[in-house]
């Protein structure tokens, strides 16, 4: 009984992940090209392109944390999901007729409002599908997400290598990523949704703030702190492309990335389940800090392409790690809350560190928002180190 209990569990968050791995397959086809087409085909500048990455972000980021107390307030958390997958099919249509760059804004705010609206829910089913081993189980949803990002670059980089570097291209891409959006709303078919294992409690959570575990608070502020260096992905592209990669050579160093990422993100979720998440944060914090320091002081492309492999490596140990520390260190009754807090309180910051990123990049020189990203997560490492408390996270709310 207990065994085909979590073979069900694991039949669903592998469901669950092939549903973020079509999706990232179609998003991530355009989204390594938006910057290159922003500046090389409609003549943005870098900062616009900052202003775009931090509105988009931030604004569709505010729902995050509604999105996750609706989902745990009304138990229907894969309808949220499946919405929020919907809107990525309107955001390849928005693309295809933007004629500059508010039309591109547009586009990006439709597709991260949908990624605020399915994030959360998402996150919980997958914790929800599992009573431990939360590491792992985030590790192979975060493996298969980043699979398909890859697929969607080589995708992408085949599409440009094929037909050239030229706006049709572009427009191309745009189509071809509208199939793997489709076929991934279509496994929702296969996902279970476990609407009776949390019993919701009736509390307004953002009146009693204070009643949170102090590790979560903590956690949640050096998530803040850390995101305010850590800007759009957009500006690692644009630097690659500063130092003499060409375009379809800058989606390859992304796809690296990726590849990285996908194959570490399972070791590293194990990795966390035996030996706790202090170590690893902490450690992929002091990482980051490394690979922003090479982004901004790497003049060459040797360590363009080293950075971009260390960044698969601190992405692996971070992402389904943290998203494992706050499901299990928040209420239970509060998972999809805490959640969503987490990614609006990280797309807040976001907006302010896009829009830096911008201008510094634009007025300062291209090292100046890698600087300020590697400053910021080595102060954050710091601040975990000595102030998160080692220990496994088993606690009932």
């Amino acid at each position: 009984m207990e065994k085909e209990k979590k073979n069900k569990g694991l039949r669903n968050i592998v469901f669950l992940g092939l549903i973020s791995c079509f999706a990232d397959i179609s998003s991530e086809m355009v989204y390594p090209i938006i910057p290159l087409y922003l500046t090389a085909v409609l003549g943005t500048t870098p900062a616009i392109v900052g202003v775009i990455e931090g509105i988009a972000e931030s604004l569709a980021s505010l729902v995050k944390v509604f999105s996750g107390y609706i989902s745990d307030k009304y138990q229907n958390k894969k309808k949220l999901a499946f919405c929020g997958y919907c809107t990525g099919f309107i955001y390849k249509i928005a693309l295809l007729v933007s004629t500059s760059w508010v039309g591109i804004l547009i586009a990006r705010v439709i597709d991260r409002f949908g990624k605020g609206i399915r994030t959360a829910p998402r996150d919980v089913m997958v914790a929800e599908s599992t009573e431990d081993n939360l590491g792992t189980s985030f590790g192979i949803h975060k493996a298969l997400d980043m699979l398909g990002s890859a697929i969607g670059i080589l995708l992408s980089l085949l599409i440009l290598k094929y037909f050239g570097d030229s706006i049709s291209s572009y427009k191309k891409i745009f189509i071809v990523s509208i199939i793997p959006i489709v076929i991934a709303l279509f496994f929702f078919i296969f996902v279970k949704e476990n609407k009776n294992r949390v019993q919701t409690k009736k509390e307004n959570i953002f009146k009693n703030v204070d009643k949170l575990d102090n590790q979560l608070k903590l956690y949640l502020f050096v998530a803040v702190l850390f995101t305010l260096g850590n800007s759009s992905n957009s500006f690692l592209l644009l630097r690659a492309q500063d130092v003499g990669y060409t375009s379809t050579h800058v989606i390859l160093l992304y796809f690296i990335y990726n590849i990285v990422c996908s194959l570490l993100s399972i070791p590293m979720g194990k990795k966390s389940d035996k030996k706790g998440r202090k170590g690893i944060l902490v450690k992929g914090y002091l990482l980051f800090s490394l690979v922003y320091l090479l982004f901004g002081l790497g003049s060459n492309k040797i360590s363009i392409l080293l950075a971009f492999v260390l960044y698969g490596f601190y992405t692996a140990m971070i992402a389904g790690v943290e998203k494992a520390f706050i499901s299990e260190i928040s209420p239970k009754y509060l998972k999809g809350t805490m959640l969503g807090l987490h990614g609006t309180l990280v797309g807040i910051a976001l907006l302010f560190s896009s829009v830096i990123a911008g201008f510094l990049y634009e007025y300062v020189g291209s090292y100046a928002p890698f600087l300020l990203g590697a400053s910021l997560s080595f102060i954050t490492a710091l601040i975990l180190q000595f102030g998160l408390k080692e220990q496994k996270m088993d606690l009932v709310k």
